[in-house]
Order: structure tokens, then sequence, then C-alpha cells
């Protein structure tokens, strides 16, 4: 039976009861999942006793039999396949074992499963008991108001600036990893992936998205004047002139744009048959990456952060940085993690590239737009005395912009470039800057460092 709501008050407070409902569910939810994640790591238990008792009896052992044994009794029961049962136990394992403190906030309802899993595969290469504890604290304390993709991305940044050389090895792996794949599809199509280092993908992305642009520009420009030369000719009672805005008679969605240009531009070399080869040509890709000085100078370790992703290769950082046509010089906070100024010479760029900076995507709780393709919006309306700084504007895409405009939902900056968000029954919800829940303070480096000479632990 569902709820039905009236109109008014009476419409608040029935979704304030629906989502207070929601919540209670999730965290029964979660505490059900922290249970059967402590049940599939005893079966880790189970197998390893198994495995004794055969060694004891001195049978010849195939090597994972005892494991077999356990995941297919356990699939059968679940209705899983063996191999599936298997992934869950060490992912159970891992949690258990691994990040305690993680599964208690899970089985007190404080997070979710998938919040869980991003804390875990993000973290699970880091060895120092020590460093992984303080790992688990900032991604426990970040995932009270972040969503789990959003908390994957400030983990991949945590886990890489306490432990560059974990970071660093995983990297080289994974590049020695790339490929493309082809996945037949229905209806004659196929799905192309390519696994690439993640700042060749995301420019890769945001050429083909510019390039889309202005296709869908020359497009719609092409269909106005169809339009008008149609409208020109005499026409009969009720005929209607023909549009169309592509090259094969039919309008383009932006992603339809953007696979046909990709494919122009692997098979011919140039996206030929898109307009204006040349215009289309001259665009480059665009992404933003934040590399510490030091690590530009090659005299420190410090990851460079992609911008909407993560870490990313030193080398390949210094190497972009060193083509780039312009820097932008970010000073951040050294307690706190948050931008303080980004100098250039124009100041209303200067402002545009600070609010970037601190933002990198759209600053509604759970969005991951980037700000290229966001509004800077004031939060109090510049035609109400509203100033144009950095205390008064975030980024906002199109969607969430017109939810903070035309909408019973509420914003206000609460002080370094922290927001908070007032939903039409009340909730409060607070979005926080990147740099500032993903920082890793300088004494945390000093504490550990000062524990593997002494073998006391700091925390």
């Amino acid at each position: 039976m569902g709820h039905q709501i009236g109109s008014g008050d009476e419409t608040w407070s029935a979704l304030r009861r629906v989502v207070s409902d929601v919540q209670a569910t999730r965290m029964q939810i979660a505490r059900l999942q922290a249970k059967e994640a402590r049940l599939l790591a005893d079966a880790t238990g189970i197998v390893s006793d198994r495995e004794a008792e055969r060694r004891a009896k001195g049978r010849s052992a195939v090597h994972d039999l005892a494991l077999r044994e356990v995941s297919s009794e356990l699939g059968a029961a679940m209705r899983l396949s063996d191999r599936t049962v298997q992934a869950r136990m060490s992912a159970a394992s891992s949690l258990v074992d691994g990040f305690a403190e993680t599964h208690r906030a899970l089985a007190e309802g404080a997070v979710d499963q998938a919040h869980a899993a991003a804390i875990v595969e993000c973290g699970v290469g880091i060895v120092d008991p020590v460093v992984r504890g303080e790992y688990e604290r900032i991604l426990l304390e970040a995932a009270g108001f972040e969503t789990p993709p959003r908390l994957r991305a400030i983990a991949r940044v945590v886990a890489a600036r306490l432990d560059p050389e974990m970071a660093a090895e995983l990297r080289r792996r994974a590049a020695g990893e790339r490929r493309i794949r082809v996945v037949d599809l229905d209806d004659g199509m196929a799905r192309l992936l390519a696994d690439l280092p993640a700042v060749l993908a995301h420019a890769i992305f945001d050429r083909l998205t510019q390039m889309a642009e202005v296709e869908r520009a020359a497009e719609a420009d092409a269909t106005l004047d169809r339009s008008a030369a149609d409208s020109s000719d005499v026409v009969g009672s009720g005929d209607e002139p023909e549009l169309s805005t592509g090259p094969t008679g039919e309008s383009r969605s932006l992603d339809e744009l953007r696979a046909d240009i990709f494919a122009d531009l692997v098979l011919t070399g140039a996206p030929a048959a898109h307009g204006e080869c040349d215009a289309l040509a001259a665009i480059r890709a665009e992404v933003q990456i934040t590399v510490p000085v030091l690590t530009a100078a090659g005299l420190g370790d410090e990851p460079a952060l992609l911008a909407g992703y993560g870490p990313i290769d030193a080398s390949m950082a210094r190497e972009l940085a060193a083509g780039a046509p312009g820097w932008d010089r970010v000073m951040y906070h050294p307690h706190s993690g948050l931008p303080l100024a980004v100098d250039r010479y124009r100041p209303s760029a200067e402002l545009r590239r600070f609010l970037r900076a601190r933002d990198e995507r759209c600053r509604f709780p759970g969005c991951t737009r980037t700000p290229t393709r966001c509004d800077v919006d004031h939060t109090r309306d510049h035609a109400k005395g509203g100033r144009t700084c950095e205390a008064n504007l975030a980024h906002f895409c199109p969607r969430h912009h017109t939810l903070k405009h035309a909408s019973a939902w509420r914003v206000r900056q609460r002080g370094g470039g922290v927001l908070e968000w007032i939903s039409p029954t009340g909730r409060r919800y607070v979005d926080k800057p990147p740099s500032t829940v993903q920082f890793v303070p300088s004494s945390v480096f000093a504490r550990l460092l000062a524990a593997e000479y002494t073998g006391d632990a700091p925390f």
C-alpha cells in the first residue's frame, strides 16, 4: 500500500515520514550486511580448518579443494555460483579482518555496504596497520556525508597520500594492463572498451565533447537555414516543411555525436565527416591537474591529482605541466587543505580558477559533474546584494542550479567553502570541498615516521 500525499504542509510531512522510514530501513539492511560479512569471514576460517584436517590425514591435496567444498555448500544455499561466493568470502575477510572499524560502522548502520566496499578496495594495498588505521579514520569521517562514488574518489587520494609508494606501484601494474576490448551487443551494435591511463581517458572524452558541441551548434544553424528556405516556398494547405539537423537528415544527441566523431577520428585520423574539419581538429582537450610543487620539481612523491578522478602518475603530471600553456598557482591551507588563493593576472579569471580548484565538481550532495560542465552561481542572488566572491559562489550543474532556484531546496554558505543544503522537509546536508575531505595533515606523516622508528603506534 503506497502513501497518499496531499498538498502544502501535508506533502512535506508525508515526505518526512518516508525519508525517516527509508533511513531506518537502510540502517537495518547495513546491520544485516555486516552480519553476513562476519559469517562469510567465518566460512574462510572453516576453509583453513578443512585444509589442516586434510593435511593431517595425509591426503593428496588439490590446492583449493577445501575452498571448493565450502563455497559450493554456501553457493547452493544462497543460489549463487561457487565462484561468486568465493569472491564474497574474500571481500568479507578483508573487511572483517583488515578493516575492523569499517565493519563496526557497518554493523551500527552508520555506513552502508557500498561505502564499506569503497574503503576496503581502495585501502587494501596499505600494509602498515598504523597507516591503514589513519586511512580508515579519515574515510569513515567522510562516509558520514559523502556518496559511495565520491567516497571512492576521496579514498584513492587519501591512500595515495598516506602510502605514495604503494599507490605508485599499483599504478605501474595497472598501466601494464591497458587494453582495448570489444563486447558484442544486440541489434547490430558492439561496445568498444578502452582501459587507459586516467588522464588520457578524461582528455579523450573532453575533446570528443567539445567537438560534439561544435557540431551540434552547426547542425542547429543548418536546421534554421533550411527552415527559413522552406518557409519561403509556396506550400499547400496542411503541408509542413521537412526539417533535418544532421548530415544524414536526422538529429543527433550529444552522445551520438561523441560516438560518431570518435569512430571518424580512429578510422580516418580526422573527424572528416563532421563539419569543418579544421575547426574541429583545432580543439584541444582540457583536464585539470593539481601537482604539488615538490613533485613538479622531482623532489617529492606526493601524488598529482586529476580533478574528477584522483591520483595519477607523477612523471605524466610533470610532462603535462612542462607543456602547459599556463599554470595556476594554488595555495592551500596547511591544516585544512582548503584552497586559499589562485593567483594570475586578471581578477575575474582568477576567481573562476579558484572556484574550480576548490569545488572540482557540482556542489550538490552526491553530484560528480565536473566544473567545466557547471554554472558558477551566486548563493545569495546578486540582484539582492550578494557579492561576487568565493564566499558567495559555487559550481552547480544545470540540473541542481535549477533545483536551487525553482524548488523548495535552499542552500547557504557556512564558510571555508562548506555548503549547507536544506531540503523541503527541513533536513540539512553538508557538502565540503573535496580537498578538505581528502586532506592528510603533515603532522600525520611526522607521527607515522616516529612510529616507524620507535615501534609505537601514534594513534
